[in-house]
């Protein structure tokens, strides 16, 4: 099977999702551009980008997908008793930059990073645009953890998280997961399987049941940014 080439000067269009490769699973097609415009309609038909530096830009939409409803987040009993202790300021949408520079440091720093340069500055832009936000977990003055990704209608497709002290992206994860409770959305996309996001109460579900699902939500009108937790908002009270 050949890959699909889309052509970055013309109007967003994929394949159907339907189509993607089973081996690497999810792989759709190449080119195209991260542009505002080219990202959201990815998203809207459940098709992320992921490539590395020297790649095309590579699109894709695994089978199965991975997602948290975010009333059916999972808080262990530890993380309640840190949540209790408060030893975190958590914040929304304060300082994007940081939060996708933290992501792409950590992974430098391990096996290599996905979150190239191009990448950065297209989720950047798209986060100017209102439609990408983050969760900052400070320490005083310090980031030392957070998460970010993309929302669309009442869908917030997860994209990145880092740690720097320990269960501080799990405590944004949670956070995040609280508010959109509050805001009614109804899907956390966490694209592929991971250990640390099934403890979390992440779950596997056909790419056809996401498809229909991400529709319906999707409809819904947009929760513009930069967003904020509600005021009366208090994660270990939200978190019992």
């Amino acid at each position: 099977m050949s890959l699909p080439w889309l052509e970055p000067d013309a109007e967003p269009a994929f394949p159907p999702v339907d189509t993607a490769m089973t081996d690497p699973d999810g792989l759709l097609a190449a080119g195209g551009k991260l542009s505002p415009a080219w990202l959201v309609t990815a998203y809207s038909q459940g098709i992320f980008p992921w490539f590395e530096v020297g790649q095309p830009v590579l699109w894709w939409s695994p089978d199965p997908r991975l997602v948290i409803y975010p009333e059916r987040v999972k808080i262990s009993r530890s993380m309640r008793k840190l949540i209790r202790k408060q030893p975190y300021l958590i914040t929304m949408d304060s300082n994007f930059a940081a939060i996708i520079h933290g992501c792409k440091s950590e992974r430098d720093d391990a096996t290599g990073t996905w979150i190239t340069d191009e990448m950065q500055a297209a989720y950047i832009r798209l986060h100017e645009f209102g439609l990408a936000h983050s969760i900052e977990v400070w320490a005083g003055s310090a980031i030392v953890g957070g998460l970010y990704g993309v929302a669309l209608g009442k869908v917030f497709f997860g994209e990145s998280m880092f740690s720097r002290q320990a269960n501080a992206s799990k405590i944004a994860l949670i956070a995040l997961a609280l508010q959109l409770q509050r805001w009614q959305f109804g899907l956390i996309d966490c694209q592929v399987s991971s250990q640390h996001l099934l403890s979390m109460g992440a779950e596997a579900i056909s790419r056809h049941n996401f498809c229909v699902q991400l529709r319906d939500l999707a409809a819904h009108d947009l929760q513009p940014g930069p967003w904020k937790f509600d005021d009366d908002f208090q994660l270990a009270s939200d978190a019992i």
